[in-house]
C-alpha cells in the first residue's frame, strides 16, 4: 500500500537529498530555477498539505491538473498521488481543478479551483474567480512535511484510469527501455498531457523511477546543445 509519490520520489530523498533533481528553463521569460531532491520535496509536501486542509483532497478525490510542464506542476501531481487522489483531464465533475491563467476558463468546471500563476517571484495569479485559491500565496503557509491520514491502496486511481501500480510499474519499465540509470542527467522539452505514456512517462516519471535528474525546458529557444553542454546533460529526450 504505497502512492506514486512514495514509490518514486521517496528512495530519491533517501539517496541523496541535496544533488539536483529538477532544472527549469522557461526561455520566453529567461527563467531557470534548479530544485535539490529535497527541495523539491518541501514544495510537494506544502502542496499536498494545501491540498487536503484548504482544498480537501482525499483519497478518492479527482484532481483536473490544467497546467503546462513545469516544476510546479510536477510538484503538484507528486502532491495529488500523495493525498491518495486521481489526476484527471477534463474539470468537468472533478472535485478540484489547478489551472494557470490560460485554463482558469475551463477550469470552473470543478468544484473548487487552484489558480497557479507560475511566476518564478512568487506573484499571485490575477483574476481568480471567486472562491478560488491562489497556490503562490497559500502554498507558502503550510509545512514541508506531509502526514498522510489514511493509507492508500495500491489500486487506487492516480493517473487517469490508471492505478498507481500500473503508475509505478510503467515508470519503471519506461526507464529501463530508455536506459536510464542514476548517473544520468536528461534534457526533455516534451509536454506533459496526462495519460500514461508520452512525454509525462518519459520525460517526468522515468526519471524520478530511474533516480536520474531532469532539465526540463520550456518553449524552448535557441541552441539547446550548448545548453546540453553547460548542464553536464548525458540523455536528450525527443519532444
Amino acid at each position: 500500500m504505497t502512492t506514486v509519490t512514495d514509490a518514486l520520489l521517496a528512495p530519491l530523498l533517501a539517496g541523496d537529498p541535496a544533488r539536483p533533481l529538477i532544472t527549469f528553463y522557461d526561455d520566453a521569460t529567461g527563467e531557470r530555477i534548479e530544485l535539490s531532491g529535497a527541495t523539491f520535496g518541501n514544495w510537494v509536501a506544502k502542496t499536498a498539505n494545501l491540498l487536503r486542509d484548504e482544498c480537501d483532497v482525499e483519497p478518492g478525490s479527482t484532481v483536473a491538473v490544467l497546467l503546462p510542464a513545469h516544476w510546479q506542476t510536477a510538484a503538484a501531481l507528486c502532491a495529488v498521488w500523495a493525498c491518495g487522489a486521481r489526476a484527471v483531464t477534463e474539470p468537468d465533475g472533478a472535485d478540484v481543478a489547478l489551472a494557470d491563467g490560460s485554463t482558469l476558463e475551463a477550469a470552473a468546471a470543478a468544484g473548487l479551483v487552484v489558480g497557479f500563476s507560475l511566476d518564478a517571484f512568487g506573484r499571485a495569479l490575477e483574476g481568480l474567480p471567486r472562491g478560488a485559491v491562489d497556490y503562490a500565496t497559500e502554498v507558502r503557509v503550510h509545512g514541508d512535511h506531509f502526514d498522510p491520514l489514511a493509507l492508500v491502496p495500491d489500486d487506487a486511481p492516480a493517473l487517469a484510469d490508471a492505478d498507481a501500480a500500473s503508475v509505478v510499474a510503467t515508470a519503471r519499465a519506461r526507464a529501463a527501455e530508455l536506459g536510464l540509470g542514476a548517473d544520468d542527467r536528461v534534457l526533455s522539452t516534451a509536454a506533459w498531457p496526462l495519460a500514461l505514456s508520452g512525454g509525462l512517462v518519459d520525460g517526468f516519471l522515468a526519471v524520478l523511477a530511474a533516480g536520474a535528474s531532469l532539465v526540463h525546458v520550456r518553449h524552448p529557444a535557441g541552441d539547446q546543445e550548448r545548453r546540453a553542454g553547460t548542464e553536464k546533460v548525458t540523455r536528450v529526450l525527443d519532444a
